[in-house]
């Protein structure tokens, strides 16, 4: 799929040279001299995502508390949720990562895509304005506003895993974290192991990633295994 069948799912007129620019991890552009990368879009398009979402909640769900709403939107702006989207729209073949990076998945990795899609946002908004980014935020992760297990296993994966392992009488998750690649591109990959046993993986740009996605997997495994507690 090319990027002009991207922007078409999008919906939005981004600009070209932003569009590469959202699509561009710091590791392909520290293997290539130092080239702008989409950290600076990534920010900005937190903020648009965080007041699209504020604001539809807000509308939404009128008799919602202040803690509700909270929760709401933290469930819905996690890097898990996020990454939904991304696969929805078959963004990790657009990514431009370096060749470290691709040969360990990183184009289905939860943050890399996350990252991805709040730089998609921040390259609408200044391509499109408010308006459209707005509009943009709301189309691809609006859907997911109804679904009250936003707040639930994928928003505190660590704590749900714990919970249905104790409930289960498994015994507690024990959590091992390794390192790879040089400083500016760290990947963290934990295996979540329960009676010693390696139960799931995980992997992302820090230790609390890693280890959030890997118990996320555990835990769908677990209440697989007992669907009385999902």
């Amino acid at each position: 799929m090319t990027e002009h069948r991207l922007l078409e799912q999008l919906g939005v007129d981004i600009d070209p040279g932003l569009l590469s620019l959202a699509l561009t991890h710091r590791s392909w552009a520290y293997e290539h001299g130092g080239t702008p990368h989409n950290e600076r879009l990534e920010f900005l398009g937190d903020s648009i995502l965080g007041q699209a979402i504020t604001i539809e909640l807000y509308r939404r769900f009128p008799d919602a508390t202040e803690g509700e709403l909270a929760k709401r939107r933290a469930g819905v702006v996690s890097s898990v949720a996020l990454a939904e989207v991304a696969r929805s729209i078959g963004l990790g073949e657009h990514i431009r990562l370096g060749k470290g990076e691709a040969a360990s998945g990183g184009a289905d990795k939860p943050s890399i895509l996350a990252d991805t899609v709040e730089a998609i946002f921040g390259a609408a908004f200044l391509s499109a304005g408010h308006t459209a980014s707005a509009a943009l935020v709301l189309r691809l992760v609006g859907p997911l506003l109804d679904d009250p297990g936003r707040t639930g296993a994928a928003l505190d994966p660590k704590t749900a895993l714990q919970e249905v392992a104790a409930a289960q009488g498994v015994g507690a998750p024990v959590y091992e974290v390794d390192a790879t690649g040089p400083d500016h591109a760290r990947t963290f990959t934990a295996t979540v192991r329960i009676h010693g046993e390696a139960v799931a993986t995980g992997s992302g740009t820090s230790k609390k990633v890693a280890e959030m996605a890997a118990a996320l997997a555990a835990h769908g495994r677990l209440t697989a295994a007992d669907p009385a507690r999902s």
